[in-house]
Parts: structure tokens; C-alpha cells; sequence
């Protein structure tokens, strides 16, 4: 419990702090979102799984095409992509045609996420924390790796987070089983020693752009 209350009150800190030296690139990545391509600043995807498995809405700055998780599923012309994401072993869709051109640039460097800091405020996420996974990627990827199901209850034991174990160790490189086996480590293991470790990582992996899909 002392880890927890402790924790919380970095997470409210830091993301105030973080917000306040952002401010800058969060107002000029959304005029870029929304004067780049047509749709709204934020992605509009569905929920993503939180702690103890309750759904919440990640703010994210909007790196595809408007209505880009429907349209993935329904336009034809999506189609290959749609296989490709069902049969990859990391969810993910490498060259994904729905990505904008401002789009790929902030994924790669993790620009897209930074809006997340609001989630953490509301208590959905924190900043050190397992990815937040989809309720679709959950199910589809415990089928495609059925032993993975019992470590996906420690995952959601604790907050998703903005950055994490496995974000600064590979991110879209390392696929769903290994992912989650490091989902699961943080979780049991979690201590500020490693939570430090893992943010003193992040701002090389933001630069770097390394794994980024």
C-alpha cells in the first residue's frame, strides 16, 4: 500500500510537471494533427483494458486517418493490413497505410502519447506502468499464445502506464508473449528503483525513435 500511495502522488507531480515543459509541443502537435489532415486532434479508438480489467479512453493525438480502427476493419482497400495485424504477434502493422504524414513522426517518437498525462491525472494510468492493451488485442492474442493467459491477470493487477518494461526494451519488436512476460515482471517486481530506471530510458527511446511502429 505504501508503494501505491507513494506512487500516486509522484505520478500527480510529475505529470503536472510534465505537462508545464510540454505545454509547447502538445499545442503545436495539435495544430499540426488538425491542420494536416481532416478529422478531430485526438485518435478516436475504442477503450483500452485498465487495472482490473476496466475499460478507459488513453488521450492520444490522432496519428491516422479519422475513423482508422473502423475503416481498418470494413474498407477493402485496408484489407492486407487487417490480416497482417490479426496474424502478427505483436498487434501491430508495420508501414500501416493509415498512418498521416505528422502521424508517423510523432508515434516514432512517442509525441502522440505524451497527452496520456491527463489519464494519469484521472488515476486511469500511470507513468511507469504495463502498455494498455485492447480488449480485442487481449482476447486475439491469448488465443495465438494460450499460456500467456495465466500472466494476463498480473498484468491488469496494477495501472497501465505511459512508458514501461517492455516500452524500453524493444516496443513494437518484441512480440505479444514476450511483451506480456514483461508486463507480468513489472507487475510482481514493481519498485521505484525500477520505475527510475525505466524513465531515465524513455526520453532516449522518444529520441531514438527504436521499435517504434
Amino acid at each position: 500500500m505504501r508503494y501505491d500511495t507513494i506512487k500516486r502522488v509522484i505520478d500527480i507531480i510529475l505529470s503536472i510537471i510534465f505537462l508545464f515543459v510540454f505545454w509547447p509541443v502538445l499545442v503545436i502537435t495539435g495544430l499540426l494533427v488538425k491542420l494536416t489532415s481532416p478529422g478531430p486532434i485526438f485518435a478516436d479508438t475504442p477503450g483500452r483494458v485498465g487495472k482490473e480489467g476496466k475499460l478507459f479512453y488513453p488521450y492520444k493525438f490522432r496519428s491516422m486517418i479519422a475513423n482508422a480502427y473502423y475503416l481498418l476493419r470494413t474498407d477493402p482497400k485496408f484489407k492486407k493490413a487487417f490480416e497482417e495485424q490479426q496474424k502478427a504477434g505483436n498487434y501491430k502493422i508495420m508501414n500501416d497505410p493509415r498512418i498521416t504524414p505528422i502521424g508517423r513522426f510523432i508515434r516514432k517518437h512517442s509525441i502522440d502519447e505524451i497527452p496520456q498525462l491527463l489519464n494519469v491525472l484521472k488515476g486511469e494510468m500511470s507513468v511507469v506502468g504495463p502498455r494498455p492493451y485492447y480488449p480485442e488485442e487481449l482476447e486475439l492474442q491469448q488465443k495465438e499464445y494460450p499460456k500467456t493467459k495465466t500472466l494476463v491477470k498480473d498484468v491488469l493487477s496494477v495501472k497501465p502506464g505511459i512508458t514501461g518494461y517492455w516500452q524500453v526494451s524493444g516496443r513494437s519488436e518484441v512480440k505479444f508473449d514476450k511483451r506480456i512476460q514483461m508486463d507480468r515482471y513489472y507487475a510482481n517486481n514493481k519498485n521505484f528503483w525500477m520505475d527510475l530506471g525505466i524513465m531515465i530510458k524513455t526520453p532516449w527511446i522518444m529520441i531514438s525513435g527504436r521499435g517504434a511502429a
